[in-house]
């Protein structure tokens, strides 16, 4: 008999991803597990604590299906709440921590958390949900006192949980996705889609990772580094925190050393202060795998990484909505790295996903043609939290849309080329401000750039180019220098120069922060365009 594939089957259990620690407690009890200044816990203590704030959540009537919001920097007890909400079968809400109080709260609006975990000093955003039930959260060790966190922890040590049993595409994380604008998204991983996605990690970025390895945090929970952190608790590998809440380069690289940290996941802006700071006398022997993923990386930067820290650097791309998982470029790749019209290459799509490159109307297009990078496989999210519009919008005949422009070679190889957002039409022809930012960075003295599409009188748009340059380039030398080596419609028509570019929350460079530094500068042009 054939059967339907569409028919509806019997709906069917999934691992709760407490199981990773679970485990893990169970095989390397005494080992190594989180470590900040000068405190270490072993993988006992951690499940032990996790025990101990689940029974503190039960006993306050949180359980299955309640969100849990965490807004809070790095802390001993980030992965603590994770794993505690997932053991009773709650939502767990990373935030990013240096989001303003009426930020929070729009993110709290969408998804109307049961309990709000807020860092101990955040008193306006406190003030600003005073409305929620709040825990605070923090490192502070101090007797018969502390946070809310600690505090229960130390209550309701030697408490056992058992955990909540999930059926597949039940919710396990709430992951705020980085745009800039509209209403905020939350992107719903579940607890089925995360075990697929730990996996995949593994396996593509990590082979191999075990217990005899270590992982420096270098970025916040919340996002990218917390998925990182996954991995890690899954084979039991070490967690080593940074003591502070800011980056110290030099007291990273000491950290890398003392613990013989062997993974780290970043970000290009940190890779790029990791590496201006190495010495002769720096010790990265241990280093094995350093990922970096989140934003466009030069080809300048990526190749002076991989000259000083040599075949460990590692590139992923993917975005909330895929949690990462869409393609790898590894180590072996980076010595010389495939390029396209300058763009250097993505890498090759990961295990279990499907790339195709689309055009307007949702058609494939052929090898070698620039399009939008849509995806389907285990890794692409459940959808948008009660968001319709937004659902509708981002699938198309099942296929995620990535709303990011790009090409397949003949090889399989992913370049990405722009945001199709981010396009703009000069004299009616379309321009990818990423294809110009790679020829301007062609120039010796010019160090990082972005351009952004602003409205004119002659042309509709034209692109503005605001650059980080060595000392004696002159903006006027710089547009001729473009004008040289670009077709007219594609030159920039200015160019601001500034110490450092601007970023988001989320430390990336978007239009939205571009066109909000040249207003503020007074270049933003005051045209209509019809």
């Amino acid at each position: 008999m054939v059967t339907d594939a569409r028919t509806p089957l019997t709906p069917k259990g999934a691992s709760n991803l407490s199981i990773l620690l679970r485990q893990t407690a169970a095989r390397l009890r005494k080992e190594t597990a989180v470590v900040r200044g000068n405190v270490t816990w072993t993988w006992s203590d951690v499940d032990a604590r996790v025990d101990a704030l689940a029974a503190a959540l039960e006993g306050s009537g949180i359980g299955r299906g309640d969100v849990i919001m965490l807004h809070a920097p790095n802390s001993r007890d980030y992965v603590t709440v994770m794993f505690a909400a997932w053991r009773v079968g709650a939502i767990i809400t990373p935030t990013n921590c240096k989001l303003t109080s009426e930020e929070l709260v729009a993110l709290a609006d969408v998804v109307r958390p049961a309990l709000l975990v807020l860092a101990e000093r955040a008193v306006d955003h406190a003030r600003a949900l005073a409305r929620l039930r709040t825990w605070t959260i923090s490192d502070s060790d101090v007797a018969g006192g502390g946070s809310d966190v600690g505090r229960l922890i130390d209550e309701h040590l030697g408490a056992h949980v058992h955990d909540v049993e999930v059926m597949a595409g039940d919710p396990a994380w709430y992951f705020f996705t980085s745009g800039s604008s509209g209403r905020p998204k939350a992107a719903v991983l579940t607890h089925d889609h995360l075990a697929f996605i730990i996996n995949n990690h593994i396996a593509d970025l990590m082979p191999g990772l075990s217990n005899d390895d270590a992982t420096l945090v270098l970025a916040p929970l919340s996002h990218g580094a917390g998925i990182h952190v996954l991995t890690h608790v899954a084979r039991g590998a070490g967690i080593v925190l940074l003591p502070g809440e800011s980056l110290d380069v030099a007291e990273a690289w000491s950290l890398i050393a003392q613990h013989r940290v062997s993974t780290m996941f970043t970000v290009p802006t940190i890779l790029n202060r990791l590496v201006s700071a190495v010495t002769e006398d720096t010790d990265h022997s241990s280093l094995r795998q350093v990922i970096y993923a989140g934003a466009p990386i030069t080809r300048q930067d990526q190749r002076r990484a991989y000259d000083v820290l040599g075949p460990v650097i590692e590139q992923y791309y993917g975005l909330a909505e895929v949690t990462g998982a869409i393609t790898v470029l590894p180590p072996a790749m980076h010595e010389v790295v495939p390029t396209y019209e300058g763009i250097v290459t993505a890498g090759y799509p990961r295990t279990g996903m499907t790339i195709s490159i689309k055009d307007a109307e949702g058609r494939s297009v052929p090898t070698g043609e620039r399009g939008e990078i849509c995806v389907v496989g285990p890794a692409v999210f459940a959808g948008y939290l009660d968001n319709d519009v937004a659902n509708a919008k981002a699938f198309r005949d099942g296929w995620f849309r990535t709303g990011d422009l790009g090409v397949v070679d003949e090889h399989g190889l992913l370049y990405i080329t722009g945001r199709a957002s981010d396009m703009y039409i000069s004299g009616g022809s379309n321009i990818d401000p990423r294809e110009v930012e790679e020829k301007i960075l062609a120039h010796p003295h010019v160090r990082a750039v972005g351009v952004v599409g602003a409205p004119d009188a002659e042309w509709g748009e034209v692109g503005y180019a605001v650059v980080v340059v060595d000392p004696g380039l002159t903006e006027g030398d710089l547009l001729a220098w473009c004008r040289e080596r670009m077709a007219r419609y594609k030159a920039p028509k200015l160019v601001h120069v500034v110490e450092q570019l601007p970023t988001t929350a989320y430390g990336k460079v978007t239009t939205p922060v571009l066109r909000e530094l040249l207003q503020e500068a007074g270049l933003w042009p005051e045209v209509r365009v019809r």
